[in-house]
């Protein structure tokens, strides 16, 4: 059974404030709703022991994570989720 696509909306209510042009970028990942959760998750970890991620992201997750670690609200502390 295949998932449902990923929508500008799933990812606008994961990683508030990106622009069209990133969420089109991770769109075209071709990312489950699960794995750009597991992403939110390492992010939300990072910021928690101070950039240290306890497992590595494979795949579509792993594209999603360079995405937003090009953008400095996420590779920062200080990340608008």
């Amino acid at each position: 059974m295949s998932q449902p696509p990923v929508t500008s909306d799933d990812v606008s209510r994961l990683f508030r404030g990106l622009g069209a042009e990133q969420i089109a970028e991770i769109i075209a990942t071709g990312a489950s709703v699960a794995e750009l959760e597991q992403v939110a998750a390492v992010i939300d970890q990072m910021n928690d022991v101070m950039g240290e991620m306890e497992r590595p992201l494979a795949g579509a997750a792993a594209r999603v994570y360079d995405v937003l670690m090009a953008d400095p609200r996420f590779a920062g502390d200080n990340h608008d989720r």
